[in-house]
């Protein structure tokens, strides 16, 4: 039977989409997983994949034409399959998907399926949320924290929750009006993509009614905590317990939203709470627990006169207790482990290192810096290098399949980001058509969303080569694992003075060393090679790269 794909919801504030690009026709056929589209939201433009198998029947959306959510996209089918009914004049009108559709839960606001037939019918007003895809590679999501609790009045539009995917912590809004009668997965639990996550309906409905009567829905329902747990998280810590543990890389305290308007109501320093969230995040429960622990104050033994006296001296014998602090792996960390073993157990690697001289280079940034609003790095030199380097070299600008080897025509150029979580990689789309000032201030604006978390899932897609730069830590030289599906990944050494040889003198000189891990099913040795000689004469002879 014939599926209606409906324009999605990509974002939490978009109400239209606008179709880029088309990336299959009306009669290729479709199987789940394939992208059909980008689409333009009011934040991003990105990747629509489908989640039917058939043949793409009819396209309702044409490209550059855009349409409020829900509209009518597209249909999949069997070949031949008469969708005149589907379509009864209404292409580009808004449409309500067949029962038996299955959208993506982003696109739908997380709600869940009807029930099959034959099982009873969810009550009037009541909506099952479901866990959202909030990405294209999302499999499993954690909720970070809960913005609402049972029994609060829910309005559309509503944060719910704040879900930790495998790339970003993200907002969660609801798209319902009613009661919050219902938490399925709870704070710093994990449920795959369609879980339960809570439910939402008129104040006073049985909720084990709803879960009981919608079929199939009850059985992917994470497991409640258990009740001892859930007493011992409620209990206040003891006054001899010090909250005063570590919860941020130096200043920075991560925090949910409400949590911090909380402390901020009480006058609670965020510093001296420990956090019980995933990652040693600060949630509602940390603050409602928080008791202070006041300094005991230390004096020196006194004689009778009251004068102080000397302590004895007492040999030091060492005492403590272990200790070991299990911290659950944030879905972050999941991802990044799962993809770099595929990647190093998977593609045979390989590693080749050059030692550029950088005297010019640093003598153009000084240049280039002087100008007015200006600020160019030797990352973003690096990166404009490398950019030129692949047009010279599209070898390494491939992509490897069991089938054929892909070819990109395009340069997108990743630049490896650490984060608190772990590792991020913001992509830098068409790098050989910017100049270096524009690169400056691109993976500025990347890099600095990246680490707060509002950079979107589509900015982190589609690199076609790596840059991992580890320089401005002091590292001299190091191979990193390619990013995948790319061919070679470049790590950048820190620039170091050292004695060097300049026509046949001893002189002061500055060097720094590159690595290009390389697949070796795409890149041979020696064209990564000449990718490297290539990229050395670009850094050496920056004016080049201006040409």
């Amino acid at each position: 039977m014939a599926e209606i794909i409906t324009m999605p919801r990509l974002s939490d504030t978009m109400e239209e989409g606008t179709v880029a690009k088309w990336l299959k026709k009306v009669g290729d056929t479709v199987i789940e997983g394939d992208i059909l589209a980008e689409i333009e939201t009011d934040k991003a433009t990105m990747e629509f994949e489908s989640f039917h198998e058939g043949t793409l029947l009819h396209i309702g959306i044409a490209e550059g034409e855009g349409a409020p959510v829900d509209a009518l996209l597209a249909i999949i089918g069997a070949k031949g399959e008469d969708i005149s009914g589907l379509l009864g004049g209404q292409a580009n009108a808004p449409v309500s998907a067949p029962q038996e559709e299955k959208p993506d839960a982003a696109s739908t606001g997380g709600k869940a399926e009807a029930p099959a037939s034959g099982s009873a019918e969810l009550p009037e007003g009541v909506e099952i949320i479901t866990m959202p895809r909030l990405s294209d590679t999302m499999e499993e999501g954690t909720v970070a924290s809960w913005l609402k609790k049972v029994g609060d009045t829910v309005e559309e539009g509503d944060i719910l929750a704040e879900i930790e995917t495998d790339k970003a912590t993200m907002e969660f809004e609801s798209f319902y009006t009613g009661t919050l009668l219902h938490i399925g997965i709870q704070e710093g639990e994990s449920a795959l993509v369609d879980a339960v996550l809570a439910v939402i309906g008129p104040k006073g409905t049985d909720v084990s009614a709803v879960l009981s009567t919608s079929s199939g829905v009850a059985q992917t329902q994470t497991a409640s905590v258990p009740a001892e747990a859930e007493v011992k998280s409620s209990e206040p810590q003891a006054a001899s317990e010090p909250q005063h543990t570590e919860t941020a890389a130096g200043d920075r305290v991560f925090v949910s939203p409400l949590a911090r308007k909380m402390a901020e109501e009480k006058g609670i320093d965020l510093k001296q709470v420990s956090g019980s969230g995933d990652s040693g995040r600060i949630v509602k429960r940390d603050i409602e627990n928080f008791v202070p622990v006041a300094a005991a104050a230390v004096t020196a033994p006194s004689d009778a006169s009251g004068k102080a006296t000397a302590a004895p001296v007492t040999s030091y014998i060492p005492a403590g207790e272990e200790a070991v602090e299990e911290v659950k792996n944030s879905q972050m960390r999941k991802v990044i482990a799962k993809r770099l073993s595929e990647s190093k157990f998977t593609a045979p690697h390989y590693y080749l290192t050059i030692e550029v001289d950088m005297e010019q280079a640093m003598v153009s940034r000084g240049s280039i810096n002087a100008l007015p609003d200006t600020k160019v790095s030797f990352n973003d030199m690096v990166v404009k290098a490398c950019a030129m380097a692949l047009r010279k070299h599209p070898q390494v600008n491939t992509s490897w399949s069991a089938e054929a080897m892909k070819y990109n025509k395009h340069i997108h150029i990743g630049v490896a980001v650490a984060v608190d979580e772990g590792l991020v990689v913001p992509v830098l789309k068409f790098a050989d058509q910017m100049s270096l000032t524009q690169i400056g201030s691109a993976v500025k604006d990347l890099a600095g969303r990246a680490r707060v978390k509002k950079i979107t899932p589509a900015e982190m897609e589609g690199s076609t080569f790596t840059v991992s730069n580890l320089g401005m830590f002091g590292i001299l030289e190091f191979t990193s694992i390619i990013n995948q599906p790319n061919s070679a990944i470049l790590s950048v050494g820190a620039i170091v003075e050292k004695p060097v040889v300049r026509q046949g003198e001893i002189k002061v000189g500055h060097t720094m060393k590159v690595t290009l891990a390389c697949d070796h099913r795409t890149v041979d040795g020696a064209t990564g090679s000449q990718f490297l000689q290539t990229l050395r004469a670009y850094l050496e002879h920056p004016v080049t790269m201006l040409a």
